[in-house]
């Protein structure tokens, strides 16, 4: 009987970090992770099929044809929904590779100010919002285990 109890209350001292609490922050930022991405998915695909949304600009220092914009944002908007799924997963691998790639997408979306200035701007802040939460969520997690 007393090794039962020992057992487990051994187990839950060193909790395994694949399957740690996830904290409200980290649900949040995996939702706005498949939001963000999805947003970046459509604009790729309007900017691949050359849609008279854009603004056409000159004299851009990171001047891109519009097709060429339209493939990264594709590609990081798929990452980016794969990186949020498998964060709402609760795999610790998919908030680092989460961190990378809502970062890159600032950048990217960065970058794009030119073509589209407000939507770019908004997905710049969703985009570092991921960032924090996924790193503030870690924090607290961390903690939580800590005190456990």
């Amino acid at each position: 009987m007393a090794s039962d109890s020992t057992r487990t209350r051994a187990a839950n001292a060193d909790p395994s970090p694949w399957h740690a609490p996830t904290s409200g922050t980290t649900v949040l930022a995996a939702a706005l992770m498949i939001f963000g991405g999805a947003m970046a998915i459509f604009e790729g695909i309007a900017a691949i099929a050359k849609d008279d949304l854009f603004l056409a600009t000159r004299h851009y220092v990171f001047e891109f044809n519009l097709t060429g914009w339209g493939w990264v944002h594709l590609i990081l908007g798929i990452l980016i929904v794969l990186a949020g799924c498998a964060v709402l997963s609760g795999a610790l691998w998919a908030r680092f590779f989460g961190v990378f790639v809502a970062g890159l997408g600032a950048i990217a979306n960065f970058l794009w100010i030119p073509y589209y200035p407000v939507w770019a701007t908004v997905l710049v802040a969703v985009n570092l919002f991921i960032v924090w939460a996924l790193c503030h969520g870690m924090h607290q997690e961390a903690e939580h285990g800590r005190a456990a």
